[in-house]
């Protein structure tokens, strides 16, 4: 009975954290948008410069620990020591707040130095604007560490989302006051990059009060407060590895985990070290090339929220296949890799698709004309390798290859990085949208071939390219027709070519193709009703929702 309680509150929990993971990530993949219509390209190539390198020092900043402080919490926990979680916790917070701090300075004054090596001074006052969520974000991480231990995934539910509402607040306040101020894109880019700080600040006001509750249910003083006993031997003797976690075994499983965390933005950090200083090797001034860089990075938000959902759906196949492989059951391993790796391998494909024929009516209903259209265009199909790659990365780590995806992620980058230094100064920024397309299908076929060479995988070549090809041109066909039709009743009616009717276009393509989409999918018996229900976690209730819907024969 215990252990059915037990996994009923992880279950519980883990739907807790993707549900606020998935609402949090689309407020900071949407407010892109409204940071592009109020500081302009300029700003938003500078924001799309730092924000990249600001994800990845605040990684290095968290050290990994607080997948380690959940993983010894945890231990702790189990066996009834809550003295010795608080020590971790403890030693933990100590760390990641001298890291934080530490890096942050670092940053603040060596903005200049990092603008050289990039290529672009005008980055340096948002840099040190981003300086100051360094010295916040990384103790309010592992506070979330030490409460997902205790399997209580509540608090880094409510903070992630009081996190990103907060950060987009503070942004968007600070756009509409730097924009009336007249500021420059500079400016207005280091406005919106004091965002991650008051976000983090907000974030880290709940994890303390969640923390101020639970040590009052406990009836324990709290030790993360007691400055004064660290200093004196009897605080130092807490944090002794005699009595707690040494701060080394802390490490030896908290940077693994950092340098696994840190290979999966490299793609993008590539770009941010690559494009402006080629841009500006072609001839384009420094604004131009930021201007150029921003409108490189408008379809960016859209692709995102396609691989982020195949982020947060990629978390229900690692338990299931690792229970699949203690149970030594082969033809369900195979199974549940090959009905996945195709189904996101055709909803990527869908997406990217969509957003390549609707390019023009999207970007100009989201940013105002269609500048960087056909760019946007190469950089929709980053959706289909994206999607591919993230979901392979998750069933190799579900049969325990937690290495792989790591490695292969690292060989896109490289990738990325010689096709940039070949394509962009030929082609600008659709070159380096084309160079996104063949790393992300890189790291997809390499993880694939993984797969395959262990044996878990079988393809046949109708399910895998000519039943999707035959369904995609129709949805293509369905979008681009209906949007054009939308498009032209809009010129007959006296608004086209506004906003307003390119959302319109926009939306009734888009809802044109997710209806070929559908009834292509089941009439080309790309989908069965029993292989939907393989699928571990929403399998099963999708199922029973498309069959009350009358779509299985």
């Amino acid at each position: 009975m215990t252990s059915n309680k037990q996994g009923s509150k992880l279950l519980q929990g883990a739907f807790i954290l993707s549900a606020a993971a998935i609402f949090s990530k689309l407020i900071g993949t949407l407010q892109k948008i409204p940071l592009q219509n109020l500081g302009g390209d300029a700003a938003f190539g500078i924001y799309n410069t730092v924000y990249p390198l600001y994800t990845i020092l605040v990684t290095v900043a968290m050290l990994g620990l607080p997948a380690a402080i959940s993983r010894f919490v945890a231990e702790a926990s189990a066996a009834q020591d809550e003295q010795k979680g608080r020590r971790v916790l403890l030693l933990s917070a100590c760390i990641t707040a001298v890291s934080g701090l530490v890096l942050g300075v670092l940053v603040y004054t060596g903005a200049p130095l990092i603008a050289v090596w990039v290529g672009s001074s005008h980055i340096i006052p948002a840099l040190r604007s981003s300086a100051w969520g360094l010295a916040v974000v990384p103790l309010m991480a592992a506070l979330r560490g030490y409460f997902q231990g205790l399997h209580n995934m509540m608090p880094t539910a409510v903070s992630q989302v009081v996190e990103q509402s907060v950060r987009v607040a503070v942004m968007i306040s600070l756009l509409l006051y730097l924009s009336a101020a007249g500021a420059d894109a500079a400016g207005i880019a280091a406005g919106a990059l004091l965002g991650p700080a008051g976000g983090g600040l907000a974030g880290l006001a709940v994890m303390l009060l969640y923390w101020r509750s639970h040590r009052h249910r406990s009836g324990q003083r709290d030790l993360l407060l007691q400055a004064p006993l660290l200093k004196s031997r009897e605080g130092l003797a807490a944090a002794r590895p005699e009595q707690g976690v040494p701060a080394r075994q802390l490490l030896a499983y908290g940077l693994p985990v950092m340098l696994g965390a840190l290979a999966v933005p490299l793609i993008g950090l590539v770009d941010v070290f690559t494009v402006p200083r080629l841009l500006a090797g072609s001839g384009s001034s420094g604004t131009a090339a930021m201007a150029q860089f921003g409108i490189y990075n408008r379809g960016l938000p859209l692709v995102q929220i396609v691989t982020m959902l195949a982020t947060s759906l990629s978390v229900v196949f690692i338990p299931a296949l690792a229970e699949a492989k203690y149970q030594r059951d082969e033809a369900l391993i195979r199974s549940r890799i090959t009905l996945s790796l195709r189904w996101f391998w055709l909803l990527g494909l869908a997406a990217s698709v969509g957003l390549a024929v609707l390019a023009e009516p999207v970007n100009t209903a989201l940013y105002g004309d269609a500048a960087g259209s056909s760019t946007m265009t190469w950089l929709a199909f980053t959706a289909a390798g994206g999607t591919v790659s993230i979901i392979s990365a998750a069933l190799l780590q579900g049969l325990g290859a937690v290495r792989a995806p790591a490695l292969t992620l690292l060989a896109a980058a490289a990738l990325k990085a010689a096709l940039n230094l070949l394509l962009v100064p030929q082609q600008g920024i659709t070159g380096a949208a084309i160079a996104g397309v063949a790393a992300h299908l890189f790291a997809a076929a390499l993880n694939v071939l993984l797969l395959y060479r262990q044996g878990y995988l079988r393809l046949r070549f109708a399910d895998a390219l000519l039943k999707p090809a035959a369904l995609l041109a129709g949805l293509g066909l369905a979008a681009a027709a209906v949007s054009l039709g939308a498009g032209r009743a809009a010129d007959a009616a006296g608004f086209g070519g506004g906003r307003t009717a390119a959302l319109a276009q926009s939306l009734l393509g888009v809802l044109a193709g997710c209806a070929v989409f559908a009834v292509g999918a089941v009439a080309l018996r790309l989908l069965s009703e029993s292989e939907l229900r393989q699928l571990p976690g929403f399998g099963p209730r999708l199922a029973d929702k498309l069959k009350k819907l009358r779509l299985f024969p």
